[in-house]
């Protein structure tokens, strides 16, 4: 009996030896994955004009014209054919991958985008601030599926009902202000080739100045360094073998989209990714519609131009043995319809998204003077077309008692193109500058608030883009940028029909519903009295109608904002 117990005891201490962990580390298991980046898509079904390439002009080949790059079925294409030569890839998005689209999109409630993206195999992105263009409600119905729109004449059109998108919004700085809980998903994990990734999603903190302020009430949106970092540790736990960020927050960098491991970037990414945790492998990056591929602490971060030009693309070796990336290596891919296939299935998406707008898109609404009027700004931030929707929304709101109308820039999204022979412009031109359907509101201001709100155009400025009013025809200011704060604008020289204004008079006023809610943090609207809410005014409808009331429409002249220095 003595004699089995010892044997026994000599087998578990055996075994015992067998299990005890290696202190070292395991030999190397590499594997490939491909993870493929989409930033700032807004719904660009079709191929639209991408600057960073040009090519001869086929009617003249002596002339240089912008390569027509990007859609659903090009960019299904690539996929296809990256998935037949490594099918760890990896399909993500780093927000605004609706709102501000296209009509052949947006009036379709952007669910031909989101079932696109689905079908695409898209399996996480970051939060954009367009995404919230519509509200929470209705990026949650999104984000879900269903029917249940604030606007039902969009929605469940395109596929009834709405199926929901196959992929997961990730928000790790966006939580509800009751509950302080994050009200996307964080993060999420995607195991490929026994490989797992993990992927962090968060947009700009400063989402809540550039959207309609009722829409985001109940969120609080975070620093967007601090937010990632808290969750690497979970992901760590999980044992995750890479992990990536995925951010809308961008900056600028001087060399092209091309140029691989810049050292240039400029701008707010720059800080985030300096504050971000070393375990991080990865960061694509949206916002700023840039095409950029830097390195940042050592840290590639990436960004490919817009309406889906670009896709970005990180290769990586991962040691699944050691949970560990060993290379990689990033570059941004033209969506070159030139050379790379077409999907079937996308074709067939977007020919019915095209057959469901096509007849509104191409109703004919009036004629200009010019092809087009560019929203390009001049020296003081006033563009010729800025100049003709502050006239329209003037136009379509005089009968209200209104004396000036004032438009934000980041609103205008298009050049107004005439798209049709003569010089004629399509219903589907005019909605191309203005997609979000804000509706119109009229209230009264004093002149002192007028000062008051011409000044806030030079407080918080973003980094990447103009904030100055576009105003109406009658209404005229200047002002000094290098003056002290509160005292840019010449009070002496905001007039109006020549007069100038009294600080302690009312005027009554015009704004779009995204500014008369403080958007752009243009705060003294909400000062206003006797607010007179539209709702069955539309900006794009006012637009329409101010090109039909005025055959052969005129750029604007520019000359209503002067800057001193």
């Amino acid at each position: 009996m003595k004699r089995n117990l010892l044997l026994i005891g000599v087998a578990l201490t055996l075994a015992a030896c067998n299990v005890t962990p290696e202190t070292g580390p395991k030999p190397a298991e590499p594997v490939s994955v491909t993870v493929v980046g989409l930033n700032d898509f807004h719904g660009n079904l079709e191929a639209s004009n991408f600057s960073g390439v040009m090519i001869p002009d086929p009617k003249d080949p002596t002339k240089q014209i912008r390569l027509m790059a990007g859609g659903i079925e090009v960019i299904g294409g690539y996929l296809d054919q990256e998935r037949a030569k490594n099918p760890n890839l990896i399909f993500v998005g780093a927000g605004d991958l609706i709102g501000a689209s296209p009509i052949t999109s947006s009036l379709l409630r952007d669910e031909p985008s989101t079932i696109a993206l689905t079908k695409l195999g898209m399996k996480f992105s970051s939060l954009g601030n367009h995404e919230f263009d519509q509200g929470l409600g209705e990026l949650l119905r999104m984000q879900n599926g269903g029917c249940d729109s604030n606007d039902t004449a969009k929605a469940c059109k395109f596929e009834n009902p709405y199926p929901a998108a196959g992929f997961k919004w990730l928000g790790a700085n966006v939580t509800d202000k009751t509950t302080g809980k994050p009200v996307f998903e964080p993060y999420g994990v995607q195991e490929v080739g026994g490989v797992k990734i993990g992927f962090i999603g968060a947009v700009l903190q400063g989402t809540p100045s550039i959207v309609s302020p009722d829409g985001v009430k109940t969120l609080d949106f975070l620093d967007e360094a601090t937010s990632i970092n808290k969750y690497v540790p979970e992901l760590k736990k999980l044992n995750v073998d890479a992990i990536v960020v995925l951010i809308h927050q961008g900056g600028l960098a001087k060399d092209g989209f091309a140029v691989p491991a810049c050292g240039n970037l400029t701008g707010p990414i720059v800080d985030i990714v300096n504050r971000l945790d070393p375990a991080i492998s990865a960061v694509v990056s949206g916002h700023t519609h840039q095409g950029y591929n830097c390195v940042v602490k050592g840290i590639p971060v990436i960004q490919g131009d817009f309406y889906g030009h670009l896709l970005q693309r990180l290769d990586l070796t991962v040691d699944k043995a050691n949970h560990k990336v060993l290379e990689i290596s990033a570059a941004n891919v033209v969506m070159d319809p030139r050379s790379l296939p077409k999907a079937a299935a996308m074709t067939d998406i977007l020919t019915r998204a095209k057959m469901l707008t096509d007849a509104v898109k191409g109703a004919p609404v009036g004629t200009l003077a010019s092809a087009s009027i560019s929203r390009t700004n001049n020296a003081a931030g006033e563009s010729a077309l800025g100049d003709v929707i502050a006239d329209s929304q003037l136009a379509a709101t005089a009968d209200k008692g209104a004396v000036i109308a004032f438009m934000n820039p980041g609103g205008i999204r298009a050049d107004l193109i005439a798209s049709a022979a003569g010089n004629t412009v399509t219903f589907g031109d005019v909605f191309a500058v203005q997609p979000f359907g804000n509706t119109l509101v009229v209230m009264d201001l004093t002149g002192a608030q007028i000062k008051t709100l011409l000044e806030q155009q030079f407080e918080n400025p973003d980094a990447t883009s103009s904030r100055v009013l576009q105003v109406s025809k009658g209404f005229a200011y200047s002002y000094d940028s290098t003056a002290a704060k509160g005292s840019r604008v010449d009070a002496a020289s905001i007039k109006l029909g020549g007069v100038t204004l009294d600080p302690a008079k009312t005027y009554r006023v015009t704004m779009n519903s995204f500014l008369a809610g403080g958007g752009d943090n243009f705060l003294a609207f909400k000062d206003g009295t006797n607010v007179l809410q539209l709702p069955n005014l539309v900006d794009v409808d006012a637009a329409v109608s101010y090109v039909k009331a005025n055959p052969g429409l005129a750029a604007g002249a520019q000359d209503r904002i002067t800057r001193a220095k």
